[in-house]
């Protein structure tokens, strides 16, 4: 079974920042995504049926408190499929953050855990088929988004397009 941990991203679609940035995309093909807007802590490929992640999940996340994150950049990079993603990112990362995540995805590995690639800190907003990088990265360096700062408080571990298995709410 595929999973995955994520903490969600209380972005505002209708947000100005977000209006504007779907209008300067208007001649492209994009996907926009359409809420539930998360951070993958971690995509599992094999998820072992004999090991219950929940205790692994509770000693990191029980009684931590919510990452503060100021969202600030705005890039694309490509899948393996060929598809791109837009996606919205911090520069400045706290280091507790980071340790969290660490953390978290060293115990998944050593409880057999098959994690899918490395962490990169990423809020996926759209996604475009057959387009040419250069224009799409032309098209993101032209935009600025405007830094906002979030409290990040909801844990999800969930089955691949599938329901919720675990949920933590973190301190603030």
């Amino acid at each position: 079974m595929k999973s995955y941990l994520e903490i969600q991203v209380p972005i505002e679609k209708d947000a100005p920042w977000f209006e504007e940035l779907r209008s300067a995309f208007s001649d492209i093909p994009v996907r926009w995504q359409d809420g539930f807007y998360h951070i993958t802590l971690a995509f599992l490929n094999e998820t072992p049926e004999v090991v219950d992640l929940r205790p692994l999940l509770e000693k990191h996340l029980n009684g931590a408190y919510a990452p503060v994150l100021t969202f600030d950049k705005l890039d694309v990079f490509a899948t393996a499929s060929g598809m791109f993603i837009i996606y919205l990112t911090s520069t400045c990362v706290p280091e507790s953050f980071r340790e969290l995540i660490g953390a978290i995805r060293k115990d998944m590995k050593a409880a057999g855990f098959r994690i899918q690639s490395d962490f990169m800190l990423h809020v996926t907003l759209g996604r475009v088929r057959d387009e040419n990088v250069t224009t799409l990265k032309q098209l993101i360096d032209r935009f600025t988004v405007p830094p906002f700062t979030l409290s990040l408080t909801d844990v999800d571990y969930r089955v691949f397009r599938g329901k919720t298995l675990y949920e933590n709410k973190l301190k603030k």
